[in-house]
Protein backbone atom coordinates (compact mmCIF):
# COMPACT_ATOMS: atom_id res chain seq x y z
CA UNK A 1 0.00 0.00 0.00
CA UNK A 2 1.23 3.55 -0.82
CA UNK A 3 -0.02 6.60 1.04
CA UNK A 4 -0.68 10.09 -0.44
CA UNK A 5 2.86 11.21 0.32
CA UNK A 6 4.53 8.30 -1.41
CA UNK A 7 5.25 6.08 1.58
CA UNK A 8 4.61 2.39 0.92
CA UNK A 9 4.59 -0.86 2.81
CA UNK A 10 3.77 -4.49 2.03
CA UNK A 11 2.36 -7.56 3.74
CA UNK A 12 1.45 -10.99 2.37
CA UNK A 13 -1.80 -13.01 2.59
CA UNK A 14 -2.88 -16.54 1.61
CA UNK A 15 -5.52 -16.93 -1.08
CA UNK A 16 -6.80 -20.52 -1.18
CA UNK A 17 -8.26 -21.52 -4.53
CA UNK A 18 -10.79 -24.33 -4.27
CA UNK A 19 -12.28 -26.47 -7.08
CA UNK A 20 -15.62 -27.81 -5.89
CA UNK A 21 -17.08 -28.51 -9.31
CA UNK A 22 -17.67 -32.22 -9.83
CA UNK A 23 -17.03 -33.83 -13.20
CA UNK A 24 -19.82 -34.12 -15.71
CA UNK A 25 -20.26 -37.84 -16.35
CA UNK A 26 -21.68 -38.85 -19.71
CA UNK A 27 -22.38 -42.51 -20.47
CA UNK A 28 -23.68 -44.62 -23.33
CA UNK A 29 -25.59 -47.90 -23.41
CA UNK A 30 -23.89 -50.77 -25.25
CA UNK A 31 -24.60 -54.33 -26.35
CA UNK A 32 -21.94 -57.03 -26.05
CA UNK A 33 -21.84 -60.65 -27.19
CA UNK A 34 -20.67 -63.63 -25.15
CA UNK A 35 -17.78 -65.55 -26.64
CA UNK A 36 -17.39 -69.31 -27.11
CA UNK A 37 -16.47 -69.64 -23.45
CA UNK A 38 -19.62 -67.84 -22.33
CA UNK A 39 -17.87 -64.67 -21.18
CA UNK A 40 -17.25 -61.09 -22.26
CA UNK A 41 -15.50 -58.12 -20.68
CA UNK A 42 -15.69 -54.34 -21.12
CA UNK A 43 -13.64 -51.31 -20.08
CA UNK A 44 -14.59 -47.89 -18.76
CA UNK A 45 -13.92 -46.41 -22.19
CA UNK A 46 -16.73 -48.54 -23.62
CA UNK A 47 -19.21 -46.80 -21.31
CA UNK A 48 -17.69 -43.32 -21.18
CA UNK A 49 -19.35 -41.01 -23.67
CA UNK A 50 -17.25 -37.85 -23.34
CA UNK A 51 -17.23 -37.10 -19.62
CA UNK A 52 -15.39 -33.85 -18.77
CA UNK A 53 -14.30 -31.57 -15.93
CA UNK A 54 -13.33 -27.91 -15.62
CA UNK A 55 -9.85 -28.79 -14.35
CA UNK A 56 -9.33 -32.15 -15.98
CA UNK A 57 -10.16 -35.80 -15.26
CA UNK A 58 -7.73 -37.89 -13.25
CA UNK A 59 -9.37 -41.33 -13.51
CA UNK A 60 -12.43 -43.26 -14.68
CA UNK A 61 -13.61 -46.68 -13.51
CA UNK A 62 -16.62 -48.99 -13.69
CA UNK A 63 -18.06 -51.23 -10.99
CA UNK A 64 -18.57 -54.28 -13.28
CA UNK A 65 -16.37 -55.24 -16.20
CA UNK A 66 -16.95 -58.99 -16.68
CA UNK A 67 -20.12 -60.80 -17.73
CA UNK A 68 -21.13 -64.44 -18.18
CA UNK A 69 -24.11 -66.53 -19.24
CA UNK A 70 -25.94 -65.64 -16.04
CA UNK A 71 -25.86 -61.98 -17.10
CA UNK A 72 -27.68 -62.36 -20.42
CA UNK A 73 -30.03 -59.39 -20.70
CA UNK A 74 -29.81 -55.84 -19.35
CA UNK A 75 -27.17 -55.01 -16.73
CA UNK A 76 -26.72 -51.66 -14.98
CA UNK A 77 -23.09 -50.49 -14.84
CA UNK A 78 -21.88 -47.45 -12.90
CA UNK A 79 -19.14 -45.21 -14.30
CA UNK A 80 -17.18 -43.22 -11.68
CA UNK A 81 -15.16 -40.17 -12.76
CA UNK A 82 -12.64 -38.44 -10.44
CA UNK A 83 -11.12 -35.07 -11.39
CA UNK A 84 -7.57 -33.89 -10.68
CA UNK A 85 -8.74 -32.21 -7.47
CA UNK A 86 -10.48 -35.23 -6.03
CA UNK A 87 -14.04 -34.37 -6.95
CA UNK A 88 -15.99 -37.40 -8.15
CA UNK A 89 -19.28 -38.11 -9.82
CA UNK A 90 -21.09 -41.14 -11.19
CA UNK A 91 -23.58 -42.08 -13.85
CA UNK A 92 -25.01 -45.38 -15.03
CA UNK A 93 -25.34 -47.16 -18.37
CA UNK A 94 -27.09 -50.31 -19.53
CA UNK A 95 -24.90 -53.11 -20.81
CA UNK A 96 -27.03 -55.62 -22.71
CA UNK A 97 -25.40 -59.05 -22.84
CA UNK A 98 -26.47 -61.35 -25.69
CA UNK A 99 -25.63 -64.94 -26.57
CA UNK A 100 -25.69 -65.55 -30.31
CA UNK A 101 -23.54 -68.69 -30.41
CA UNK A 102 -25.47 -71.80 -31.48
CA UNK A 103 -24.86 -75.17 -29.82
CA UNK A 104 -22.27 -77.53 -31.25
CA UNK A 105 -24.18 -80.73 -32.03
CA UNK A 106 -22.17 -83.96 -32.12
CA UNK A 107 -23.84 -87.21 -33.15
CA UNK A 108 -22.97 -90.87 -33.56
CA UNK A 109 -24.35 -93.58 -35.82
CA UNK A 110 -25.94 -96.58 -34.11
CA UNK A 111 -27.38 -99.99 -34.97
CA UNK A 112 -30.56 -101.25 -33.30
CA UNK A 113 -32.47 -104.52 -33.37
CA UNK A 114 -36.19 -105.00 -33.87
CA UNK A 115 -37.90 -106.97 -31.10
CA UNK A 116 -40.23 -109.95 -31.53
CA UNK A 117 -43.02 -107.49 -32.27
CA UNK A 118 -41.06 -105.81 -35.04
CA UNK A 119 -40.53 -102.63 -33.05
CA UNK A 120 -37.53 -100.66 -31.78
CA UNK A 121 -37.02 -97.26 -30.20
CA UNK A 122 -34.10 -94.99 -29.40
CA UNK A 123 -33.35 -92.05 -27.10
CA UNK A 124 -31.52 -88.79 -27.70
CA UNK A 125 -28.78 -90.09 -25.42
CA UNK A 126 -27.97 -92.86 -27.88
CA UNK A 127 -27.48 -90.40 -30.74
CA UNK A 128 -25.88 -87.53 -28.82
CA UNK A 129 -22.10 -87.76 -28.80
CA UNK A 130 -21.17 -84.91 -26.48
CA UNK A 131 -23.04 -81.90 -27.85
CA UNK A 132 -22.21 -78.69 -25.99
CA UNK A 133 -22.88 -74.95 -25.81
CA UNK A 134 -21.15 -71.95 -24.26
CA UNK A 135 -24.20 -71.33 -22.07
CA UNK A 136 -25.42 -74.94 -21.71
CA UNK A 137 -27.97 -76.91 -23.72
CA UNK A 138 -31.59 -76.69 -22.65
CA UNK A 139 -33.12 -79.46 -24.78
CA UNK A 140 -32.09 -82.24 -27.16
CA UNK A 141 -34.80 -83.58 -29.47
CA UNK A 142 -34.84 -86.27 -32.16
CA UNK A 143 -37.18 -86.07 -35.13
CA UNK A 144 -37.71 -89.85 -35.07
CA UNK A 145 -37.39 -92.26 -32.15
CA UNK A 146 -39.57 -95.22 -33.21
CA UNK A 147 -38.83 -97.79 -35.90
CA UNK A 148 -40.59 -100.83 -37.37
CA UNK A 149 -40.15 -103.48 -40.03
CA UNK A 150 -40.55 -100.91 -42.79
CA UNK A 151 -37.44 -99.14 -41.49
CA UNK A 152 -35.02 -102.07 -41.80
CA UNK A 153 -31.76 -100.63 -43.15
CA UNK A 154 -30.20 -97.16 -42.74
CA UNK A 155 -32.38 -94.29 -41.49
CA UNK A 156 -31.32 -90.65 -41.19
CA UNK A 157 -32.38 -88.96 -37.96
CA UNK A 158 -31.90 -85.33 -36.98
CA UNK A 159 -30.82 -84.25 -33.50
CA UNK A 160 -31.83 -80.69 -32.59
CA UNK A 161 -30.16 -78.86 -29.71
CA UNK A 162 -31.55 -75.66 -28.18
CA UNK A 163 -29.44 -73.72 -25.70
CA UNK A 164 -30.65 -71.75 -22.68
CA UNK A 165 -30.90 -68.58 -24.75
CA UNK A 166 -32.94 -70.02 -27.63
CA UNK A 167 -30.15 -70.62 -30.12
CA UNK A 168 -30.77 -73.77 -32.19
CA UNK A 169 -28.50 -76.11 -34.12
CA UNK A 170 -28.94 -79.54 -35.73
CA UNK A 171 -26.92 -82.53 -36.93
CA UNK A 172 -27.82 -85.88 -38.44
CA UNK A 173 -26.92 -89.49 -37.69
CA UNK A 174 -27.60 -92.87 -39.29
CA UNK A 175 -29.72 -95.38 -37.38
CA UNK A 176 -29.34 -98.80 -38.94
CA UNK A 177 -32.33 -101.01 -38.13
CA UNK A 178 -31.78 -104.77 -38.19
CA UNK A 179 -34.21 -107.66 -37.94
CA UNK A 180 -32.47 -110.72 -36.50
CA UNK A 181 -35.58 -112.39 -35.09
CA UNK A 182 -36.33 -115.74 -36.72
CA UNK A 183 -39.92 -116.74 -37.52
CA UNK A 184 -41.97 -118.51 -34.87
CA UNK A 185 -42.65 -122.04 -36.15
CA UNK A 186 -45.81 -124.07 -35.69
CA UNK A 187 -46.43 -127.35 -37.52
CA UNK A 188 -49.13 -129.99 -37.56
CA UNK A 189 -49.23 -133.64 -38.53
CA UNK A 190 -51.27 -134.52 -41.61
CA UNK A 191 -52.55 -137.75 -43.09
CA UNK A 192 -52.36 -138.22 -46.85
CA UNK A 193 -53.53 -141.06 -49.02
CA UNK A 194 -51.71 -142.77 -51.85
CA UNK A 195 -53.49 -142.63 -55.17
CA UNK A 196 -54.04 -145.41 -57.67
CA UNK A 197 -50.44 -145.05 -58.80
CA UNK A 198 -49.11 -145.34 -55.25
CA UNK A 199 -48.22 -141.65 -55.10
CA UNK A 200 -49.14 -138.82 -52.76
CA UNK A 201 -47.92 -135.29 -52.14
CA UNK A 202 -48.23 -132.67 -49.47
CA UNK A 203 -47.70 -128.88 -49.45
CA UNK A 204 -45.97 -126.70 -46.88
CA UNK A 205 -49.29 -124.99 -46.26
CA UNK A 206 -50.82 -128.28 -45.12
CA UNK A 207 -48.10 -128.83 -42.54
CA UNK A 208 -47.81 -125.20 -41.40
CA UNK A 209 -49.95 -124.45 -38.38
CA UNK A 210 -49.73 -120.70 -38.14
CA UNK A 211 -46.01 -119.94 -38.29
CA UNK A 212 -45.48 -116.19 -38.03
CA UNK A 213 -42.96 -113.40 -38.10
CA UNK A 214 -43.30 -109.76 -37.02
CA UNK A 215 -41.98 -108.52 -40.35
CA UNK A 216 -43.66 -111.14 -42.49
CA UNK A 217 -42.75 -114.58 -43.84
CA UNK A 218 -41.32 -114.63 -47.34
CA UNK A 219 -41.41 -118.39 -47.91
CA UNK A 220 -42.30 -121.71 -46.29
CA UNK A 221 -40.84 -124.95 -47.60
CA UNK A 222 -40.86 -128.66 -46.78
CA UNK A 223 -37.81 -130.88 -47.18
CA UNK A 224 -40.01 -133.63 -48.59
CA UNK A 225 -43.34 -133.24 -50.34
CA UNK A 226 -43.66 -136.49 -52.34
CA UNK A 227 -44.40 -139.95 -50.96
CA UNK A 228 -44.98 -143.46 -52.34
CA UNK A 229 -45.61 -146.98 -51.17
CA UNK A 230 -42.24 -147.10 -49.47
CA UNK A 231 -43.34 -144.31 -47.16
CA UNK A 232 -46.50 -145.89 -45.80
CA UNK A 233 -46.65 -145.02 -42.12
CA UNK A 234 -45.26 -142.05 -40.18
CA UNK A 235 -42.75 -139.81 -41.91
CA UNK A 236 -40.90 -136.91 -40.33
CA UNK A 237 -40.67 -133.81 -42.46
CA UNK A 238 -38.96 -130.49 -41.74
CA UNK A 239 -40.80 -127.23 -42.26
CA UNK A 240 -38.56 -124.21 -42.93
CA UNK A 241 -39.81 -120.62 -42.84
CA UNK A 242 -37.78 -117.64 -44.04
CA UNK A 243 -38.86 -114.09 -43.23
CA UNK A 244 -38.61 -111.04 -45.47
CA UNK A 245 -35.26 -110.11 -43.95
CA UNK A 246 -33.62 -113.49 -44.53
CA UNK A 247 -34.02 -114.98 -41.06
CA UNK A 248 -35.07 -118.63 -41.11
CA UNK A 249 -36.27 -121.22 -38.65
CA UNK A 250 -37.35 -124.87 -38.82
CA UNK A 251 -39.59 -127.28 -37.04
Amino acid sequence: ATDVNGNSNTISAIITVVDNIIPTVLTQNITVQLDANGSVSITDTDINNGSFDNCGIASTSIDVNSFSCSDVGANTVTLTVVDVNGNSNTNTAIVTVVDLITPTVLTQNITIQLDVYGQASITTGQIDNGSFDNCSISTLVLDNTSFSCSDVGPNTVTLTATDNNGNVSTATAIVTVEDNVAPSMFAQGVTIYLDAQGQASVTAGQVDNGSSDACGIASIALDNTSFDCGNVGANTVTLTATDVNGNSNTT
